[in-house]
C-alpha cells in the first residue's frame, strides 16, 4: 500500500483472535445467556434455558460467521505531494478495491496518522460489488519538520448485529517528509570576493598567455585546429592546446545545531529559524549554479547525491535531497566548533554562510579562525536574549551573552556578521550582508550603516 501500490489485508490470528473481538454487546447477550443458563438448571425451568442458549449462541454464531468471512481487498495510498513545507497540508487518497467474486458488508476504513499530523481518519464503506472500488481522501498538516509514516490502513468488519468487530491490516505504509520552510532571497553581490568567483559558468583558462601554454598529446577525436604546432616540433609528435577549465563556484554552509545554543523549541523557535534559513540559502545558490555543501557543528557533512555536496544546475531531485536532510535534522549535544573546525581547515575555500546561535567568547574566537580559508564569510547570529523572551518583553528562559560584543568578534575576524532577532526576514539580512560587510548591532536588516562601504564581490 505504498504510494501507488496494492495489498490484500490479513487474515486474523484464528478463532481466539475473533472472540476478542466481541463487542459490549456481544459480551453482554454472552453473559446474559450464560447467566439465564445457570438459573434455569438451578431453578428447573426448561423455558428459561431455550432463552438461555438462544442469548449465548447468538454472539458465538456472528463470531464464526465474520471469522469465516473471507474478503479480498486491495488498497492503495497515494500522497499528493510526498513532500510539503511545514505548515502546508498533504492530501492523502485511499483506494479500497473488492478482488474477490463476492460483495462484501458495510466496512469501516482507518487509517493511522501520527498524532502531530491531525486525528486519526476513518470512513464508513457501503457494500463493495465484485470487481468494484471505492475512494476517499484527508489532509494531512504539520507545523514541525520532520518524517511520518503513515499506515497500515485498516479494515473493520462487523455483523449485522453489531456483536463482534474484526480488523484486518495491510502491511505496507507510506512516509510524509515535511521539509523546512523555504524563503526566496534577492540576487546580491556579497562583498569581499575576487571578482567573477561567484559566476557559476565562470571558466579561467588554466595558463598565463599564449607562450604559457601547457600542451598534451593528441587524442583521437580532438580538432586539429587545437594543434600547437610549436611544441609539436620541439616534442616531434602532435600536440594540442588544452581547453579552458571549468572553475566551480563551491559555498559551504554551516549550521549551528548545539542545543545550548538555541533557546526554546517548537515551530517558531530560534533553530527552526536558522534550519530554514539554511535551506532558503542552500537553494538559492543552488539555483545560481553554485556546489552547495551543508555542514553541521559536529563536524558531519550532509551527503548529496556524489557523497560530498550536492552540485548546482542539477534537476529539482537535488533540492528534494537537500531539504531531506534538512527536515530530519535534530539538536546536537556538541559544546562547541571544534569538529567542524577541524572539516573547514582541510580545503574550506569560497564561499562561506553560516548561522549560529549563542556563542560564548572562545566559540566566537574559534569561529574567527574558521573564516580564514574562506574568500567570503557571512554569518546569522541569532540573538539570544531577543529570542528567550516572549510577547510583551516577558523573559521566558535565561538570555545569552550579548550578541554586540560576539557580532564585533566576528567582524574584526573578517565575518561579515548582522544580528538575527524573532521575526526577522531572511530576505532582508540577505539583502543587507550584499550592502555591507558590517552592519551596527541595531542596524534595520536592509539599511546600510554609517560605515557601509561597497566592494566588488561573488553574486549571490
Amino acid at each position: 500500500m505504498a504510494g501507488g501500490g496494492s495489498g490484500v489485508t490479513r487474515e486474523p490470528g484464528g478463532l481466539r483472535a475473533a472472540l476478542g473481538g466481541l463487542t459490549t454487546r456481544g459480551r453482554s447477550f454472552l453473559a446474559a445467556g450464560l447467566a439465564a443458563a445457570a438459573c434455569a438448571y438451578l431453578l428447573g425451568q426448561a423455558e428459561l434455558l431455550r432463552v438461555g442458549l438462544l442469548l449465548a449462541a447468538l454472539p458465538l454464531v456472528c463470531v464464526l460467521v465474520l471469522h469465516r468471512t473471507r474478503y479480498r481487498v486491495a488498497g492503495s495510498r497515494t500522497l499528493a505531494p510526498a513532500r510539503v513545507p511545514a505548515a502546508a497540508e498533504s492530501r492523502v487518497r485511499l483506494r479500497v478495491e473488492n478482488v474477490a467474486r463476492l460483495p462484501t458488508g458495510v466496512l469501516m476504513l482507518q487509517d493511522r496518522v501520527p498524532y502531530v499530523l491531525g486525528p486519526r481518519p476513518r470512513f464508513v464503506l457501503d457494500r463493495v460489488e465484485p470487481g468494484g472500488s471505492r475512494e476517499v481522501s484527508y489532509r494531512v498538516r504539520s507545523d514541525l519538520r520532520g518524517r511520518y509514516p503513515l499506515g497500515p490502513l485498516q479494515l473493520r468488519l462487523t455483523d449485522p448485529f453489531g456483536m463482534c468487530e474484526l480488523t484486518r491490516a495491510f502491511t505496507a505504509f507510506d512516509t510524509l517528509t515535511v521539509v523546512p520552510r523555504v524563503e526566496p532571497l534577492p540576487p546580491v553581490r556579497l562583498a569581499g570576493e575576487a571578482a567573477g568567483y561567484g559566476d557559476g559558468g565562470h571558466r579561467s583558462l588554466a595558463l598565463a598567455g599564449e607562450d604559457d601554454i601547457i600542451p598534451r598529446g593528441y587524442r583521437h577525436g580532438d580538432d586539429l585546429r587545437r594543434v600547437h604546432w610549436r611544441s609539436t616540433a620541439r616534442h616531434g609528435e602532435l600536440m594540442v592546446r588544452r581547453e579552458e577549465q571549468p572553475r566551480k563556484a563551491c559555498c559551504t554552509i554551516l549550521l549551528d545545531t548545539r542545543a545550548v545554543a538555541h533557546h526554546g523549541s517548537g515551530p517558531d523557535s530560534a533553530f527552526e529559524w536558522a534550519v530554514a534559513g539554511a535551506a532558503s540559502t542552500a537553494l538559492h545558490l543552488l539555483e545560481r549554479g553554485y556546489a552547495v555543501r551543508l555542514l553541521t557543528d559536529t563536524g558531519s557533512t550532509v551527503p548529496g547525491p556524489a557523497g560530498g555536496g550536492f552540485a548546482g544546475g542539477e534537476s529539482s531531485d537535488t533540492a528534494g535531497l537537500l531539504l531531506d536532510s534538512l527536515a530530519v535534522v535534530e539538536h546536537s549535544d556538541a559544546a562547541g566548533f571544534t569538529a567542524a573546525y577541524e572539516a573547514l581547515r582541510e580545503g574550506a575555500e569560497g564561499l562561506l554562510i553560516a548561522f549560529f546561535g549563542a556563542l560564548d567568547e572562545e566559540q566566537a574566537a574559534l569561529v574567527g579562525r574558521i573564516r580564514r580559508r574562506s574568500t567570503i564569510a557571512v554569518a546569522f547570529v541569532l540573538d539570544g536574549d531577543a529570542w528567550s523572551r516572549g510577547p510583551g518583553g516577558i523573559r521566558l528562559s535565561p538570555g545569552g551573552p550579548p550578541v554586540a560584543e560576539r557580532l564585533r568578534m566576528l567582524r574584526a575576524a573578517g565575518w561579515t556578521a548582522l544580528p538575527v532577532g524573532p521575526g526577522v526576514a531572511l530576505a532582508d539580512l540577505w539583502r543587507a550582508a550584499g550592502q555591507s560587510e558590517t552592519a551596527p548591532a541595531g542596524a534595520v536588516p536592509g539599511q546600510g550603516g554609517a560605515g557601509d562601504t561597497e566592494r566588488s564581490g561573488a553574486d549571490a
